[in-house]
C-alpha cells in the first residue's frame, strides 16, 4: 500500500510538471521579426508600435547553440523567454522514489518558435524553475526579465501596466488549465487507485 502512494505521489509529480509546461497559446510563428514576435505575444499584443519600439531596447537577445542549458530546475527564476527560432527541450529530474533505479532526464516537452516560457518567474518572489530548459538546436531567444518590467513600470507606467495587466490574464488562464487538468488527473489516478484495488482483491 505505501509503495502504491509512493507511486501515486511521483506520478502525480511528472504529469504535473508536463502541463504546467505545456504551451497553451500555441501559434503558428515561421519567418517572425523582433518586432512580431513581440506584438504577437500575448504579454505585449495591446501596445502601440512606439511603445513595442521602447520594449525592443528593454528586452535581451540570447543566441544558444545546440545542447545549451538555458536555466536548470531548481534554479531562481528572473523572467520569462520567447523564441525567435530554433527549439527549446524541457526536461525534469526523474528520481524513483524507492531508490532503487538510477536518476534520469525525462523529456516533458519540446518548445519552438512563437512559444514563450518561465513567465512565473516575473511575478515569483525567488520561485524555483521547476525544470530545466535546454536549446535542443542553435536557438535565438528574447530574454523578458524581472528588472525590465520594473523599468518599464518605473520609465512608462502606462506601457508597464499594460504588460502587466496581460501578464496576469495570461497567468489567470494558465491557472485556470492547470486546475482542470488537475481535476482530470485526481479522476485518473481514482480509476487506476480502484482498478487496482478490484485486481488485488479478486486475486486473493
Amino acid at each position: 500500500m505505501g509503495k502504491n502512494k509512493h507511486l501515486d505521489s511521483h506520478l502525480w509529480q511528472k504529469l504535473m510538471v508536463n502541463y504546467l509546461w505545456e504551451n497553451i497559446f500555441k501559434r503558428d510563428a515561421k519567418n517572425r521579426t523582433l518586432t512580431t514576435i513581440l506584438s504577437e505575444n500575448l504579454l505585449f499584443r495591446k501596445l502601440s508600435k512606439k511603445e513595442l519600439k521602447f520594449v525592443e531596447n528593454i528586452v535581451h537577445e540570447r543566441h544558444y547553440r545546440a545542447d545549451e542549458v538555458i536555466f536548470k530546475q531548481g534554479e531562481i527564476g528572473v523572467g520569462m523567454y520567447i523564441i525567435v527560432k530554433g527549439s527549446i527541450d524541457i526536461t525534469i529530474t526523474d528520481t524513483d522514489p524507492t531508490g532503487k533505479a538510477p536518476t534520469k532526464k525525462v523529456l516533458v516537452t519540446r518548445l519552438i518558435s512563437g512559444d514563450f516560457f518561465g513567465e512565473i518567474s516575473l511575478v515569483e518572489e525567488n520561485g524555483r524553475r521547476s525544470a530545466t530548459a535546454t536549446a535542443a538546436e542553435d536557438t535565438l531567444l528574447i530574454g523578458f526579465f524581472k528588472p525590465d518590467l520594473l523599468e518599464i513600470l518605473e520609465r512608462s507606467p502606462a506601457t508597464g501596466v499594460k504588460v502587466v495587466f496581460e501578464l496576469a490574464e495570461v497567468l489567470g488562464r494558465r491557472l485556470k488549465e492547470t486546475t482542470d487538468k488537475i481535476t482530470q488527473l485526481r479522476n485518473e489516478i481514482r480509476l487506476l487507485a480502484d482498478l487496482q484495488k478490484e485486481k488485488g482483491e479478486s486475486g486473493k
